[in-house]
């Protein structure tokens, strides 16, 4: 027999599609019965329209096909103040922003107000645990204080001439020469998937995948790792939380799914765990510099704590810095003259870039940030409100409800970067060095403010492998750019669709051609 918690969420999904089927049906009615919420100094009629019990329900569902960013987006640069607060049924709200003195506000001054939001940390919590992603207060400092030894110089040269090197010059870069000589089309959005997934699992366990070798074969754990993030991350998506949840007590659909594919990512974690662990009860001390080795030498040996902590930087290492890199590759290639300057720089370091010369890379650093911009791989960031509160621009904040800065929007307001937000412009991040006499077309690289630019979060917070993200990528950009052009191979009149699985990505891969550079 079902329990009473059974009972009420079978009760609750039952009668939430059929409530949900009766506002559309009749929402000519409630529109001309129930006056809008929407704020009276609002220039355009972009801002969903609010009415009470359904919210803002008719106009989510009239975007419903929409690119949700893209949505988002507009709504955001049409407020006079850059933040909206969307009205959901039931009356529930959620604040988005796109106004750096907020951002600033959240991440920063008042850190403490706004910390991982409870709704990410439930709908994750399968899958993340209590990782560094999915966690506030002491664990997360803990978490962040043992992993920051991983990005000092030391490491990040180590990992640059070691593992980074090593899988662009015996992995990629022959599987793109084949590619080359076989004129085949590839999915380059899986090939760097494939490339960072071996590099992040050398760094978080030490261990090789071999995920990117010629035959790409399907690697279980890595195959289980995408599946658990997609479907976790389509969560976010469900009409209510009693949706999946109640999916989830009867163990079918997409968390049934959900609940074999994460436990093919913690199983096959634990096993690496179980087997550092043994080496670590024979050696006094590792010499392997991974992150498993840190926090087990650490003094914290509980599996599932470590477990969770791997996962959240495997998360980390392996979709950010891939989709980065596709959307680069994308935007380059569309721009000529950028890849001339790419060229030029690349062609001026020795052809297996060292440590401080990928480093000087600035060109390629601005274009890199550029294509962030417009493309950031992690385009929304939600915390929540643990007490009353007021931002900069005047908006209230309740306890407890959700707030959400959009680096996606911000990358595309017009009041942070101009009438040109629109186009790819690596020189808005640069300026001329006057005092390279010889050289005229010498770079500075000018950096925004990270609550203007939060790509990379902001504040405590602040993402740890920032440095050692643009490093990978520059040594990618230099190997594959020095002998190859990557030409992209959509059918005729597509354009790549951007879609976010907790990172974002290309809706059905990236299919290219290579070309052997003269």
């Amino acid at each position: 027999m079902l329990d009473l918690e059974l009972s009420t969420t079978l009760l609750s999904i039952l009668l939430l599609p059929f409530l949900f089927l009766f506002i559309i049906k009749w929402s000519s009615i409630f529109t001309t019965l129930f006056p809008s919420k929407s704020p009276p100094n609002s220039t355009t009629n972009k801002t969903p329209t609010s009415y009470p019990i359904v919210g803002s329900l008719f106009s989510i569902y009239a975007n419903r096909n929409r690119n949700r960013f893209d949505w988002m987006s507009e709504i955001l640069s049409s407020s006079p103040t850059s933040t909206f607060v969307l009205h959901r049924p039931l009356g529930r709200t959620h604040i988005f922003t796109a106004n750096p003195s907020n951002v600033e506000h959240i991440l920063k001054s008042h850190f403490h107000t706004y910390p991982k939001s409870a709704f990410f940390r439930m709908t994750q919590a399968d899958l993340l645990g209590d990782g560094i992603f999915n966690t506030n207060g002491e664990s997360w400092k803990f978490q962040r204080q043992v992993a920051s030894h991983e990005f000092n110089t030391k490491s990040l040269r180590k990992f640059i001439e070691q593992v980074v090197d090593t899988e662009l010059n015996d992995r990629l870069v022959p599987i793109l020469s084949a590619a080359a000589n076989s004129n085949t089309v590839l999915d380059l959005q899986d090939i760097l998937q494939r490339f960072a997934f071996d590099n992040v699992c050398a760094i978080a366990f030490g261990y090789d995948p071999a995920s990117l070798v010629p035959s790409l074969p399907q690697v279980e754990f890595m195959k289980s790792f995408e599946d658990a993030v997609r479907i976790s991350s389509q969560r976010f998506q469900s009409i209510h939380p009693l949706l999946w949840k109640a999916k989830r007590r009867l163990d079918v659909g997409s968390e049934k799914n959900l609940r074999i594919a994460v436990e093919g990512v913690r199983e096959f974690a634990k096993g690496l765990i179980k087997e550092k662990k043994q080496l670590l009860n024979e050696k006094s001390e590792l010499d392997s510099f991974d992150l498993l080795s840190r926090f087990l030498s650490s003094g914290h040996s509980d599996e599932n704590f470590v477990t969770d902590i791997v996962i959240s930087f495997i998360l980390a290492g392996r979709d950010t810095t891939s989709a980065a890199l596709v959307w680069f590759f994308w935007l380059v290639s569309k721009n000529p003259n950028a890849e001339g300057e790419i060229l030029r720089e690349i062609y001026e370091k020795s052809e297996s870039p060292i440590f401080e010369e990928v480093k000087d890379m600035v060109y390629t650093h601005a274009s890199l940030s550029e294509s962030m911009r417009l493309y950031p791989p992690v385009p929304v960031d939600g915390k929540q409100a643990v007490a009353d509160d007021v931002l900069p621009d005047g908006t209230f904040v309740k306890k407890g409800t959700p707030v959400a800065y959009h680096p996606y929007a911000m990358g595309r307001s017009e009041k942070i970067w101009g009438k040109d937000w629109a186009e790819f412009k690596p020189e808005r991040w640069l300026q001329r060095d006057d005092t390279a006499v010889a050289d005229q077309r010498k770079w500075n690289f000018v950096g925004r403010d990270p609550y203007t630019y939060p790509v990379f979060q902001a504040g405590p917070r602040v993402c740890l492998g920032r440095e050692m993200a643009f490093l990978q990528m520059k040594r990618v950009v230099a190997g594959v750019f020095r002998r190859f052009r990557v030409v992209p191979a959509f059918e005729d009149g597509k354009e790549p669709v951007f879609v976010s699985y907790l990172t974002s990505k290309m809706e059905g891969g990236f299919p290219v051609r290579v070309e052997e550079r003269a």
